[in-house]
């Protein structure tokens, strides 16, 4: 199995895996949307606010990475802004939103976007931009914000207890913000935007019985007008979303992504029950960021050999990255993602002699916890700035400190750094975001209540 051949296009590819059709070969996305600009010199913010930037950032990811699809922005703040979210910015990472509009009043909005709000005038150039330079080759991703994470965005953490005590509220919320979000892809596709994709990283921080009661219908309703639309639709979630994969398999999307939290074997017996395509979910960190080139074509060849048994013919599979690719990615290691995926048994050739280096799992001091002055809160997170599962977990974690003044010390490991991967391998932590409290996990990839949180911190006084 290697590249398609030249009469086929990398469009036609993932339109063939999007149809659930047999493919000649696995279509390639990179999620590159900050790291797009570190190909030009650029850093986030101006990829994401300056139009003639972020074209040339986008086409040299097409002209280097030979994506068969292609997103042309990964913000998940565009909404936000124009319902009056106030941003953070970075260098090398999308901004995040600093205010909750609604976070002191329960009130849904009427205000719809215009074509003129916010940064669209920006994005929509850009989408028709690419469409004409690039779009008769690689399928063109249009990213939009999903009900549940625009309405945190709007509430804040809030949000997370009232689905307990505002039921209706949040009922009247989502339906709004899907309304929103159904309007900003009609939008994308008027521009020639080929996959509108719902990307809401907080469906993983809640159970299936809570998805089932307030997001079946509002993300059942935005797939259908996608269809109606003509476009193809992805359902794009972070972190661990395990438990809530057939559910949203039940939502009908055309493709479900995700990231490395997820087993993507036992998820594509699900997704494929459903005949629906699963995409992902290449490691950002542990490979990507600061794996070698050989390590990351061998994930793809352990990955591919475990999705698609010897001799047969893949279907339903899209690789990608498990969601926006860090900033400072080396290129090395995308290209040899690339040319694995492309060309398999090249790739066997090249890593078999394989040894993965071992991390330095003696260097790390963990504290000895039975002699802590006070409890002690970790929290490991992918990067609490810009992944917002885990924002939100150390929002959590703030508030709870914040309360007991004093009486409790928190600390943050972001695994954007080397030392941290190694302290979660020690720790033998499974999945992110995960809050411990004296060296004991006690929330995994699900943000607890404030109170839920207080008491278990209060157990080690």
């Amino acid at each position: 199995m290697t590249h398609h051949s030249p009469t086929k296009s990398g469009k036609e590819l993932l339109f063939a895996a999007l149809r659930h059709e047999p493919l000649s070969a696995i279509p390639w996305v990179p999620f590159a949307g900050i790291h797009a600009g570190s190909l030009k010199g650029y850093t986030a913010s101006q990829v994401l606010t300056d139009k003639q930037k972020l074209l040339e950032s986008l086409l040299a990811v097409n002209r280097q990475y030979d994506p068969d699809g292609q997103p042309v922005v990964f913000d998940l703040q565009i909404e936000a802004e124009i319902l009056g979210c106030e941003l953070v910015w970075a260098d090398k990472a999308p901004p995040s939103a600093a205010s909750h509009p609604l976070a002191q009043k329960a009130e849904v909005p009427d205000r719809l976007p215009e074509k003129t709000d916010g940064r669209l005038p920006m994005v929509l150039d850009t989408m028709r931009a690419m469409k004409s330079q690039v779009g008769n080759h690689t399928a063109l991703y249009g990213l939009v914000t999903g009900p549940f994470t625009l309405a945190s965005h709007l509430r804040g953490t809030e949000i997370f207890m009232d689905m307990f005590d505002r039921k209706d509220f949040v009922n009247e919320l989502l339906a709004y913000c899907t309304t929103f979000a159904m309007r900003m892809a009609d939008f994308y596709r008027d521009t020639g935007m080929d996959v509108i994709a719902v990307v809401d990283p907080l469906v993983s921080q809640i159970s299936p019985k809570h998805f089932s009661q307030f997001l079946t219908g509002d993300f059942t309703q935005f797939f259908s007008h996608i269809r109606r639309l003509g476009a193809f639709s992805s359902f794009f979630v972070c972190g661990d979303a395990t438990k809530n994969i057939e559910v949203m398999c039940q939502t009908a999307p055309d493709c479900i992504a995700v990231d490395e939290n997820i087993n993507l074997v036992n998820a594509k017996q699900i997704t494929d029950r459903f005949n629906i395509t699963i995409e992902g979910n290449i490691p950002l960190t542990t490979r990507m960021l600061f794996g070698t080139q050989q390590d990351n074509m061998k994930y793809i060849l352990d990955l591919v050999d475990s999705l698609v048994p010897l001799g047969s013919v893949p279907q339903n599979l899209i690789i990608s990255p498990g969601c926006d690719m860090p900033y400072d990615i080396p290129v090395e290691n995308v290209v040899g993602t690339m040319q694995a995926i492309r060309d398999l048994e090249s790739a066997r050739l090249m890593v078999a002699s394989y040894q993965a280096e071992e991390l330095d799992l003696d260097s790390v001091i963990l504290p000895d916890y039975r002699v802590l002055e006070h409890p002690l809160m970790e929290v490991f997170t992918l990067d609490s700035a810009t992944c917002p599962a885990c924002g939100y977990m150390m929002n959590a974690a703030r508030r709870a400190c914040d309360e007991l003044a004093g009486q409790v010390n928190m600390v943050e490991y972001k695994i954007t750094r080397p030392e941290n991967v190694a302290r979660l391998v020690k720790m033998g932590i499974k999945n992110l975001p995960s809050i411990l409290i004296n060296g004991e996990l006690k929330f995994s990839s699900l943000i607890p209540s404030n109170r839920e949180l207080i008491d278990e911190i209060k157990k080690h006084f």
